[in-house]
């Protein structure tokens, strides 16, 4: 019982904020409203909006699993992206804001032409529908389930809960994403960011004191002293994540993914200004620098605390959980985590719309739409439920269903293997000056 109420609670107290701060409804009219806040969003929504836009359940579950497989080597993906988040905010934030733009792909049709802003609008898009959102809700209902037993709760078969989950995380995203527009989410973003920061630390602290007997410090000596090569960061050319790619082809995946994605960089587009900006970017990379020791440490910890003995990785955070968490917090954290998983699926959403919407319907399909045409009312809300329902019905696809198989792998697979060409060419196409357009036609077609 407790567990509920204290899931109720913080569930309702994260709505409530969201719809306080964001109860003006002329954020909501305008395009600009709509899908960048009016351009009115501090620091601190912008890191937290980032950060949540990132993390979520693969990562809680899937790099728990990986550091339970193969120790810390797995950090080298956020040191990385902590490099590239400072290198966002110090050369491509000042670069997208003094142009005002709403979208990565506009951009590139300054640098262009309109086709290349067709061309690229369709594959972030694709990567959206195919990549992200319907893997988000399906690996974030697999770990829910693995994490708290909903099942077990509601007294129903697993693929009933799955679905429950599906429907029920999808359906508040889609509320923040269509009701309250990018403002609403970056709010809710916040609360969920301290949340997730929290309860994460909380069950690396409590794993600690469970493994030391009541001292943080012995626990991770014990650790360490046990494991000492489950802390080696620096990988072999046979590892999973060799040094020598750290600086290449690591760096410039991280490059695309947080300097011109627009699911991850939509929230610095709508910064008060460049100041408030990189406030937020730089306060992201700092999160990026913690997360480690709630993404990772807790699974070298389970594979010290089960001796290895779990047959799944993927099921040694899950377990970490349940064995050391205070039944008290357990309600706290899978509303930290459920907030975690609409977070992403709302910013994707969103994303998906703005792109829709800015792209594609307002100068290909009604050239003469208005402000209350493409804003929240009409365009936007109907287009973000269509998807919304449409994304649903893609999670029956069996590529999806695949995601019931370790799912450490195939969906950080699925998000970091989509149009590799491109990765390369989105960035290289704003930080040169000599990127030819039939070169980024036949990158982007063949990408």
């Amino acid at each position: 019982m407790l567990a509920f109420l204290s899931f109720i609670g913080f569930t309702l107290l994260v709505a409530g904020f969201a719809y306080y701060k964001t109860r003006n409804k002329q954020l909501s009219d305008s395009t600009e409203g709509y899908f960048l806040g009016g351009r009115s969003l501090t620091g601190i929504y912008i890191g937290s909006s980032m950060l949540l836009m990132n993390l979520s359940t693969e990562h809680l579950v899937g790099l728990n699993g990986l550091a339970f497989r193969t120790g810390l080597i797995v950090m080298a993906w956020e040191v990385i992206a902590a490099l590239t988040i400072a290198l966002f905010a110090i050369y491509f934030l000042p670069k997208y804001l003094k142009l005002g733009i709403s979208t990565i792909p506009e951009y590139l049709e300054r640098r262009f032409d309109k086709n290349t802003l067709l061309i690229t609008s369709i594959l972030f898009l694709a990567m959206y529908v195919i990549s992200l959102l319907p893997i988000v809700l399906y690996t974030g209902a697999i770990a829910l389930e693995s994490l708290f037993q909903v099942s077990r709760v509601f007294q129903v078969d697993k693929t009933t809960a799955l679905w429950i989950m599906v429907w029920g995380v999808g359906g508040l995203g889609a509320i923040y994403a269509i009701f309250g527009g990018i403002k609403a989410i970056a709010v809710a973003d916040t609360i969920n960011g301290v949340g997730l920061i929290v309860g994460g630390l909380m069950v690396t602290v409590f794993a600690l004191l469970y493994v030391g007997d009541g001292s943080v410090w012995k626990g991770l000596n014990d650790v360490y002293q046990t494991h000492p090569e489950k802390f080696n960061s620096i990988g072999s050319e046979d590892s999973l994540v060799p040094f020598s790619t750290l600086f290449t082809g690591l760096l410039i995946s991280n490059m695309f993914f947080w300097c011109t994605n627009q699911s991850i960089v939509q929230k610095s587009l709508g910064a008060k200004n460049l100041a408030e900006g990189q406030k937020g970017v730089m306060l992201c990379a700092l999160f990026k620098l913690i997360i480690p020791s709630i993404i990772i440490l807790p699974g070298i910890i389970a594979f010290h605390i089960f001796n290895g003995q779990i047959d799944n990785p993927d099921n040694a955070y899950p377990a970490l959980v349940q064995l050391v968490l205070p039944k008290v917090l357990v309600g706290f954290f899978a509303a930290v985590v459920v907030g975690a998983v609409f977070s992403t699926f709302s910013g994707g959403l969103n994303s998906s719309v703005t792109l829709f919407t800015v792209n594609i319907y307002k100068p290909r399909i009604n050239p003469n739409a208005t402000e209350a045409k493409t804003g929240s009312p009409n365009c936007s809300k109907i287009g973000a439920f269509v998807w919304y329902v449409g994304l649903h019905h893609l999670s029956l696809y069996p590529e999806i269903q695949y995601s019931l198989l370790p799912f450490s792998w195939h969906s950080v697979c699925r998000e970091y293997h989509f149009h590799v060409d491109d990765w390369v060419f989105f960035p290289c196409r704003i930080l040169s000056g000599s990127v030819y357009r039939t070169g980024g036609y036949y990158t982007l077609v063949d990408g």
